[in-house]
This record gives structure tokens, C-alpha cells and sequence, in this order.
């Protein structure tokens, strides 16, 4: 799976907890853009896992701070 196809899948995981309906780029930032409490993030991060079939860990989820980042991320994690 490509970086576009991954970025869409996660676009559309997103959109449920983007209260806001900020606009998702690649610097889009979570806990400053999106206002993500550690809460949210949880769950996002268990919606990420259960769709790509894959784990993040904490200590890479603590790397990550946008969205272009967590994109990279799951493509790499995903093989």
C-alpha cells in the first residue's frame, strides 16, 4: 500500500474525532490543531491499529507529533 492510500484510509479515520473539521495536511499537529486530549489520541491510535492490523507503540507514538508523521509511520509499519 502507497503513501497516498494509506494517507486516505487514515483521513477517513480521522474525520470522527476532527470535532473541529480542521483540514488535514501533513503538518496538521494533534494535541494543537486537532485538540486531542490523551483520551482521543487512545482511541485514534486503537482505530489506526484495528484497520492496518498493526501496533504502534508508545515510545513511537510519543515521536509522533502530525499527521505526515503518523502517515510515514503506519506505511512503514504496514510494509
Amino acid at each position: 500500500m502507497d503513501r497516498a492510500e494509506t494517507s486516505a484510509r487514515i483521513a477517513a479515520l480521522i474525520e470522527p474525532f476532527n470535532k473541529k473539521g480542521v483540514e488535514i495536511a501533513d503538518a496538521t499537529r494533534f494535541t494543537d490543531d486537532l485538540e486531542f486530549d490523551s483520551l482521543t489520541v487512545m482511541d485514534f491510535v486503537a482505530a489506526i491499529e484495528d484497520e492496518f492490523d498493526i501496533i504502534i507503540s508508545m515510545n513511537q507514538q510519543a515521536e509522533i507529533e502530525n499527521y505526515g508523521q503518523l502517515v510515514d509511520a503506519v506505511v512503514k509499519l504496514n510494509g
